[in-house]
């Protein structure tokens, strides 16, 4: 345990500090966490600039997706019935749920991750990086009223905290 007065290193559980003698009985109680409103983690969603999301209807055919993905550079699309979000088809989907069968019969509806866990516009990086973390995910919608306004991937996230360490 380190000394919060002189910063010298004490064995865990000792009440007194054997550099300078300071208190260290409360220096392991649990503190509230941090508030990452001063740091780059506060910083809202839209600091990231994440374009309008590609969508596609739970319809679309697998094969038309995975061309639209290739050719559009993207990893993945939000699926949608009119505004509202379905569910979500990545390039982790196909490789999982399609590789090996027949694309003639498949529809994006039939494969994809559906309720996806979601943003929200006024969400900050940290909640983002949460999110991803814990449910292991790249790819996150943003939602405004269960409408699909944007979409944070781990590379966006990624490239803003290096611009800001910079």
């Amino acid at each position: 345990m380190r000394c919060p007065v002189c910063r010298s290193d004490n064995y865990e559980g000792e009440d007194l500090c054997a550099n300078c003698g300071a208190d260290l009985r409360a220096t392991d109680v649990p503190q509230q966490a941090p508030e990452f409103g001063d740091t780059v983690l506060g910083d809202p969603l839209a600091a990231l600039g994440a374009g309008s999301p590609r969508t596609m209807g739970p319809a679309t055919p697998v094969a038309e997706a995975i061309r639209v993905m290739h050719a559009e550079g993207v990893d993945c699309l939000l699926v949608c019935d009119g505004d509202r979000l379905l569910g979500i088809f990545t390039d982790r989907d196909a490789v999982l749920k399609v590789a090996g069968r027949s694309l003639a019969a498949i529809v994006v509806g039939d494969v994809m991750t559906p309720d996806p866990v979601v943003l929200r516009r006024d969400d900050t990086l940290a909640t983002a990086i949460h999110k991803m973390a814990v449910g292991g995910f790249r790819h996150l919608p943003i939602v405004d009223d269960d409408r699909p306004v944007g979409l944070v991937s781990a590379a966006d996230v990624f490239r803003h905290l290096v611009a800001a360490t910079a």
